[in-house]
């Protein structure tokens, strides 16, 4: 049986590690192509000096029943950006969904650290990682994708819109990268819904990703044993749970009803009826405002 994303041809920028290879691999899964950008190869290694690579999450794209097509590229460089839209266009003609999920800044924000303290050269690398890279992208890539009515464009944060108002985010650059993301969804909706487009923000919860195991030495098939260190982590969900809110949104012929809005995937979980890959639904965001930040014991009952 075809996918609910057969014939659909979707980009996804950012996707060597993490939300953005769970997306790819869910989009594929539903049956799209899916082209996967991303500094990091198996030829050469980006500053994260870390094994993932495009080429393996275009293999895990095959896999999982779409087309995945690697194309390694530095999203800051709009030559490098522009031949990757000429490529698509060339090849597929059309574009449908364009996931803005550059990030590549782990290693530059340091916690807690205010703007007079806060190392000032990796901060503005961090800005323009985390918002440079997208703007860039979306300039190419959108006229290819507003030329078939229904395309869907997807800027990947960390928070929603509500919490992020709320709450401080890590750091300066990091608050400031982050809420910059939001609005651009805000603004990209403004300007894609009167044109037959969507633009949605949406935020992963505590995400399972590569990096974020290996910072607490466990791997996904254990992932439990972090508990004991960091008891909140009970709520931490799969990079594929966001994927499968990504995949939903793509497939919802309504989709055009979030213009403009911050989504998260617990949220959308119940409204599309996904599960992560155990079966749950965890629900970080709420999890984060009822229970961790009002300083209450680990208990996700009832959140996931």
């Amino acid at each position: 049986m075809p996918g609910p994303l057969e014939g659909k041809v979707a980009l996804v920028a950012g996707a060597t590690r993490g939300a953005g290879r769970g997306i790819a691999v869910e989009l594929g899964a539903a049956g799209a192509t899916v082209y996967v950008s991303g500094r990091s190869t198996r030829a050469q290694r980006s500053e994260y000096d870390r094994p993932e690579t495009v080429e393996d999450t275009a293999d895990l794209v095959t896999a999982a029943g779409g087309r995945g097509i690697a194309v390694p590229t530095d999203h800051l460089e709009p030559s490098a950006v522009r031949a990757l839209v000429d490529r698509i266009d060339d090849e597929q003609g059309r574009l449908d969904v364009l996931v803005n999920d550059i990030w590549g800044a782990e290693h530059l924000f340091a916690w807690d650290a205010p703007v007079w303290e806060h190392d000032l050269d990796k901060g503005l690398r961090l800005l323009r990682l985390a918002v440079e890279t997208h703007a860039i992208t979306s300039h190419h890539a959108l006229p290819l994708l507003l030329r078939r009515p229904g395309g869907l464009v997807v800027e990947m944060t960390d928070g929603t819109a509500e919490y992020n108002r709320d709450t401080y985010r890590v750091s300066f650059f990091y608050d400031l990268a982050k809420t910059s993301v939001l609005r651009m969804a805000f603004a990209l909706g403004h300007e894609l819904g009167q044109r037959g487009a969507t633009a949605v923000a949406l935020t992963p919860g505590w995400l399972r990703s590569e990096i974020m195991l290996d910072q607490f030495g466990v791997r996904e098939d254990n992932w439990r044993d972090a508990l004991a260190r960091v008891p909140h982590f009970a709520i931490s969900e799969t990079p594929r749970y966001v994927g499968r809110a990504v995949a939903a949104l793509a497939a919802d012929p309504e989709v055009a009803r979030w213009n403009g809005q911050s989504l998260s995937s617990g949220g959308l979980a119940p409204v599309y009826g996904f599960t992560d890959l155990d079966g749950s639904r965890p629900d970080a965001w709420r999890y984060l405002v009822e229970v961790q930040d009002v300083g209450k014991p680990a208990d996700v009952t009832g959140y996931r």
